[in-house]
Order: structure tokens, then sequence, then C-alpha cells
């Protein structure tokens, strides 16, 4: 082919790309089924122009976009990493991870659901094989939600929704390419009634190895990445040879899915990128992946538009049928996943309760469009697969794809519409009177002190002022319109504003890198809990995510568990190090919301409401120091360090600024400050490092603070550190049960426990132990100890204690009080 002719076409096509996105948002469409109609326009005009005696002038460029050469290894190897890879960097992972269970049945067990209702309605309509049957339920089981996710996103629709709805998109991908593959090598061996044995023997290699692939490259990459930190372009480059070297290495070397593999290798580079990349070198990275993938997605539904009429030249007449079955099949199949199968986990708490309106719009936004056509083009190009079923999935793919695109992708917004998820709710319409008021508001004293300073004409200014006043009022008077809202609808309308702004500073403190790149995820992550647990449960909803944000997770009971058990101490020294950060974090957003609560807040809900939102906000940072002051009591050293390489990095940005300054202000050169940033950049490298958490070591400096353990000599302490095992609880967990045999003693490193028994309550603070007098007395406990903040315990067996016991005064003493108090006499005590 001509080179120029086919340089000349892509360009227009990127130009094709650039004028559809703000054509689709005017026509109000999907910007997919926009690009698959202009690429069956063109393709049919190709046509068009081949076969017609007007004019030969275009038929060398026709003759080039009917012979493009698109084949399903380009979409499957050029176009699908990129889609992938980039999907994987864009998701928040710990909100995703909040959801996988509704994430995973709408992907995985929905796509098994497609394929198995389109296999085999087409295997009753038919006289195709099961196995191919089963093949094209696979092909379009595949589904496109980003037109509904971006639909969502401009009507405010629950984050969680929209999320649970980006989650599926990258692994339904996955599975259905995985199911794909089973399918397509049972029709190619001619296998035509597999078994369910038969498809899932393969399934553990596929995907095992897939996610092993891509998990081993990717930390290589890393490594790569991490070792010349300075040369960012250097580091950008390698990601975009990651995605592509795992697909292939995974689909060429030991049969694994490539699909997986990128899957994992993007989740790999997602979590642990951040923390070893430098902050603009990670946003440059993603900004670049935003901007590969938006080409390949674009270019990708142009591409496989341009198949549509070739695939659809040998159609017949019952084959209309057939893709009616499929329409059918593929719609039930998704209907009964979100109208039976999400219900049933919302109630078993496994999933958010996601409204009918929502779910309607899913069912009617599910589009099929490039994958589809890519896998059934891997079809028509197989010779080991007989024509009569090329035929068959190339014509039920492509009509399946146009009615989705063509169909659906058309009438969403009218759905949408006609389903009222358009308008806003009533504490949302509350909300924006009342900034729209308060905004006015401002607005006046500013422009008020701007006609002053430029010396309008008087008249001018009065008309206008006039004019501006008029519309004050009425936005005042829709305001105070408000007056029927409950109050704890004004409230939840508070709450929201302060952690929307909440997430704002976070993200200022980011980009300043007062928040360090490896805490910025989590501590967003927090924030936009906060948000969703205000919208859903007001009050109360804000302050479980509030509580959540500084509770023990499971990860650190299983890192508790690797040290405690198997001597393992790496994970949890790096948790607890990433707890301090995430604190430290914390505390510094938590200390600048006052002045939000004093100032808009106050203004738009009046002042009881920022009463109110002042003194939960004085609870959290209530909450946030004793956490911390319960670390600095376990690692003294180490909040230290912390505290320390806070300081110097807020200094270095306190010094970048000066310099840019400096700069701006002409009073140094381009040369100079260059010089003057490079060595700022040096020491923030090595400001950024974070000091290593000795476990070991900090455990003995722990036990040596306890007064219990004031009277053993050095010795004794480090044994003693070496057998007591660490324990986490959260506000309100219960530590020990009545009724339950006694087996350890517990003494508290930090946090609080209450101690009921015998309709008595005790408080126990840092220091204190117990659980001692049921293993002394030797009977079942009839005490319960709950945590009532979030607690570190250390942990000895009544054996050691006993010994313990024997040895240390201090702790016989503590003993005798213990059973005093209690009103149990010593004599009792074996």
């Amino acid at each position: 082919m001509d080179i120029v002719l086919i340089t000349t076409i892509v360009a227009t096509l990127f130009v094709v790309i650039g004028v559809a996105e703000p054509l689709a948002a005017r026509l109000r469409m999907p910007y997919s089924a926009l690009l698959a109609v202009i690429g069956i326009l063109i393709s049919v005009t190709a046509i068009f122009f081949m076969q017609t005696d007007l004019t030969d002038a275009l038929n060398p460029v026709a003759e080039v976009i009917l012979g493009f050469p698109i084949r399903s290894n380009v979409f499957l190897y050029v176009f699908l990493p990129t889609l992938l890879f980039q999907a994987t960097l864009g998701m928040n992972l710990r909100r995703m991870l909040d959801d996988w269970v509704p994430i995973l049945v709408l992907a995985v067990v929905a796509v098994v659901v497609a394929t198995l209702f389109v296999g085999y309605a087409l295997s009753w309509a038919s006289t195709l094989p099961l196995a191919a049957c089963l093949l094209i339920g696979a092909i379009v089981s595949t589904t496109d939600p980003s037109a509904v996710v971006s639909i969502f996103r401009s009507i405010s629709a629950p984050r969680r929704v929209a999320r649970i709805i980006e989650g599926e998109s990258l692994l339904n991908d996955a599975a259905a390419i995985a199911l794909f593959g089973l399918f397509m090598g049972f029709v190619m061996l001619g296998v035509p009634d597999p078994t369910l044995a038969d498809a899932l023997g393969r399934f553990p290699l596929l995907i095992a190895g897939g996610v092993l692939v891509g998990w081993i490259v990717a930390r290589i990459a890393i490594w790569l990445m991490a070792a010349f930190p300075q040369f960012e372009l250097a580091q950008v480059s390698i990601s975009v040879a990651l995605p592509y070297l795992v697909y292939i290495g995974a689909e060429q070397s030991i049969g694994a899915s490539g699909v997986i593999a990128v899957v994992a290798a993007g989740l790999t580079l997602n979590l642990a990128g951040p923390g070893r990349l430098l902050p603009q070198t990670w946003i440059s990275l993603r900004e670049l992946w935003d901007v590969l993938a938006h080409w390949a997605g674009a270019l990708i539904f142009i591409l496989a538009a341009f198949l549509i009429p070739r695939f659809l030249t040998d159609v017949r007449l019952h084959d209309f049928l057939l893709i009616g079955v499929v329409i059918l099949a593929a719609i039930t199949a998704r209907a009964v996943i979100l109208f039976v199968l999400m219900p049933i986990l919302h109630k078993f708490r496994l999933s958010p309760k996601v409204e009918r309106p929502y779910r309607t719009a899913i069912l009617w936004g599910g589009l099929r469009g490039a994958v589809t056509l890519a896998l059934a083009l891997a079809v028509t190009e197989s010779f080991r697969v007989p024509n009569d079923i090329q035929r068959v999935v190339g014509i039920l793919a492509t009509g399946f794809t146009l009615f989705t695109l063509l169909v659906q992708g058309t009438t969403l917004r009218r759905v949408i519409r006609w389903l009222g998820l358009e308008n806003l709710s009533p504490i949302d319409e509350a909300l924006s009177r009342q900034v729209v008021a308060v905004a006015l508001q401002t607005v006046r004293e500013d422009l008020s002190r701007t006609t002053e300073n430029y010396d309008l004409t008087h008249e001018i200014v009065r008309s206008e002022a006039k004019r501006f006043g008029d519309r004050l009022e009425e936005a005042v008077k829709q305001a105070e319109d408000n007056a029927d809202i409950l109050e704890r609808d004004r409230v939840t309308l508070g709450l929201i504003a302060l952690a929307g702004h909440e997430r704002d500073t976070i993200l200022d403190r980011v980009r300043e890198r007062t928040i360090s790149a490896r805490m910025a995820e989590q501590v967003l992550s927090d924030a936009d809990r906060l948000i969703e647990g205000a919208r859903s449960g007001g009050r109360s909803g804000y302050q479980r995510a509030a509580r959540r944000s500084v509770s023990y997770g499971r990860g650190f009971r299983i890192a508790g568990l690797l040290h405690n058990r198997l001597g393992i101490s790496g994970p949890l020294a790096g948790m607890t190090a990433d707890r301090f950060e995430l604190l430290l974090s914390q505390r510094l957003v938590l200390r600048d919301l006052d002045a939000f609560i004093g100032g808009r807040i106050r203004r738009i809900h009046g002042r009881r409401l920022s009463d109110l939102l002042a003194e939960l906000l004085s609870r959290r940072i209530e909450v946030v120091e004793t956490a911390l002051d319960g670390l600095r009591l376990q690692y003294p050293g180490y909040a230290e360090e912390l505290e320390r390489r806070f300081i110097r990095r807020t200094a270095l940005r306190l010094e970048e600024r000066e310099y840019t300054a400096m700069r701006e202000d002409g009073l140094i050169g381009a040369e100079v400050f260059t010089k003057l940033m490079e060595q700022t950049a040096t020491r923030r490298a090595a400001a950024e490092d974070r000091p290593r958490l000795d476990v070991a070591f900090q455990r003995i400096e722990l036990v040596r603070q306890f007064p219990l353990f004031v009277d053993l000599d050095e010795t004794a302490l480090k044994r003693l550190a070496r057998a007591l095992q660490t324990q986490y609880a959260n506000a309100g967990e219960i530590i020990m049960r009545r009724d339950t045999p006694a087996r350890s003693v517990f003494f508290i490193a930090s946090g609080a426990a209450e101690m009921e028994t015998a309709g008595q309550t005790w408080r126990l603070g840092r220091g204190e132990m117990f659980g001692q007098m049921a293993i002394l007395t030797n009977k079942a406990r009839r005490t319960e100890v709950r945590a009532i903040a979030p607690s570190t315990l250390l942990v000895l067996d009544e054996m050691r204690f006993r010994r313990l016991l024997d040895r240390s005064p201090a702790i016989q003493e503590a003993v005798r009080a213990s059973a005093s108090k209690r009103g149990i006499s010593t004599s009792d005590l074996v």
C-alpha cells in the first residue's frame, strides 16, 4: 500500500477523533456510538465509490480504506493492552476493594451467565454445535459501560455505583476473553459438546499464570524505573513497554491469559508506583496513559466499525432471527444479575444498595463494541474454524453490536431522563440554592470593591448593581424556602460539604508534597468514604467512616499473626510505618478545616450547624491525636524520625517556592534557577525516603517502659519481649468474652479498654493488665472487656505469665491490688 495514503488516512482519523467528542456532546449521544457510526459511514462510502461509475478519482483512497490492515491481532496485541493498562492505573484500588463482591459479580459471574444464556439459547434455536454457541456467547458478553459511567458522572449519581461499573469494565473484558480462548480451543479442536469439567480444567493456568507473569514483570519494571529517578522520560518509556511485554510473554511463553497478565501488571504498578516514583513522574505517566488510552479507544471503535459492512455481506433472513435470540438472551442474563442477584447480595450486606432506576440504566447501558468485533474477527481469520461457523459468528456479533450501539446507545439519554435520574435530590436541590445565595453575597462584596478601584461611571454602576441586587434577592428568597428541610438533612448537607473540602485540602497538600505520594491514595480514599458515608447515612454514616479511617484493618491482624507465629516482621513494620504517616497526614488536614467551618459552612448553614460540625471535627482530631500518642508510646524514636522528615519536606517545599518567586521576579536567571532546583530535588529525594522501623528493637523499648516490668533485668526483658504477642483491637471490639477458658493475660500497650464484671465497670489504660484473675482463680472468665479506642495489646500465655509472676514483685503487687479492688481474697489465687 502507498505509505503516503495510509499516513493521510491515519492522520484524518485523528482529526475525526478530535471532532467526534464535542460533536457527541452536542448531539447528546455516547462518544463510542458516534465513533462507530462514523466508522460505518466511512466504510460504506468507500464501498460506494469502488462500485459506482460516477468517478474513479477516489478509488485509490477507497481501496486503501477497504484494504486497511485490520486484523484481530492489531486489536488484541496493540489496542487492548493499552486500554486495560490505563484502566488499572486510573483505578482507586482501595475503594474498589470495598466493593469487590459486586464488581466480581457484575464482571465475572455476569459474563459466565451471559455466555451460558446466549450459548444454550442459540443451541436451541439453531443447528450450530454447543461449543460454537458458547463461543458466540463469550464474544457478546463483553460490555463497554463507558457511556453509562460518563452519564452517571454528569448527573451526580452515587460515586459508589459509578465505581462498581468502572470496576466491571476492567474485569469484564478479562473474563470474557478468557472464556473466548477456552471455547475457541474447543471449536478448533472439533469438540462439539464440551463438559463443564473440560471448560474449568484450563482456567487455573489461564488465570494464575497470567497473574504471576504480570506481577513478576511489573516488579522488574518498577525496580528499573526506581533505579534512575531523575530521568522522567526514561521511566515513562519503560511503562509504555510494560503492558505489551507482559501480554506477549503470558500468551506466547506459558499459554496464560495475556489480559489477566496486563491487569495484574497494571494493579502492581498502581500499588507500588506512587511510593517508588517521584510525584511529578507519576503524574506525567498517568497523563501519558490517559492520552494513549483515549486514542486507542477511539481508533479501536472506528477501525472495528470498518469491519461491519464486511461481516454483513452474506446475511440471510434466518440470521435476523438468531440476532434477536442473542439480544433477548444477553439482556435477560444481565437483568437476572442486576434484579435478582444484586438484591440478594445487598440483603447479605455484600453489596451496596443500587436503586432500581440505576439498575435499569446499567441494564440498558451495557453497550458492545470494539472488543466484541475484534473477537469475532479472530474467529473469521482462523482457518481451523469451519466456514459456516465463521459466517454465523461474524453476522451475529455484528448484528448484536449494531443493536447496542444504534438502539441502546442513541436512546440511553432518553432512558436516563425517563427514569428521572437527571433530577437533583431534595438535599442537593436545597444545597444548590443555599450555595448560590452565599456565593452571590460574596460576589456583591467583591464587585463593590472592584467598581470603586476602577472608578467606573456612576450610572452604569448603579444600574448593574440594581440588576445584580434583584438576582441576589431572588436567590436569598429561594434559599429561605428551604426552611421545611429536616434538621438531619441540614446536618447531612453540612457534612457532605465538610468532607468535600477535606478532600480538596488533601489534594492541595499532595500537590505541595506535604503529604507523600505513598499515602495520598489512602488519605483520599478515606475522604471519599466520608463523603459517601454522609450521603448514604448522614451523621452516623460520616462517623462510621471517620472511625474506620483510624481503625486497624484486616491487614494489620494478618501482619501481626505473621510476626507472632512466624517471626516475619516486615509486613507489620511497613503497615505500622504507613499508619504513622497516615495519622500525621490526617492531623495536618483536620486542623485546616476549622476556618472552613467558621467561614463558608456558617454562612451557608448557620451558626447552630457550624457549631455541631466543629464539635464533630474536634472529636475526630482527638481520636487521631490519641492514636498518634499510642504509636509514639510504642515507637518513641520512630515517631521523632517521621516528624523530623515532615519538617524537612515542608522546608524544601518553602525553599522551592522562594526560588520560583525569585525567578518570576527576574532576580535570578534560568540557569541559576535550574541549578538550584536540581539541588533541591536531590535533597527532596533523600527526604522522601522513609526511615526503617525495627519492630523487634522497638518491642524491647516498649516493654522497658511498662511500670509492671520495671524490676526485670535486661536479659529477662528481652526474653519477655520475644514471648509477648501483639493483638490489635478497634473501638467497640470485644477483646475478652465471658464464660470462655482463661488462657492469656493482656497488657495494654496503647489505647483504652472497658472491663465489666458483676455489674460494675472499670476503665483500663496504657500499662494496665487484665485476664490474670481468671487464670489465678482457675475459673472461667466472668468478665467482658471491650476496647473503647483503637488499642494495641501485648498478650502472654498462662505458662509464661506464671513464670513472670514468680519473678516480678511489681506484678505480684499489681495482682494483689486488682484482687482487692474486685473483692477477691488473695487466698483464692492459685
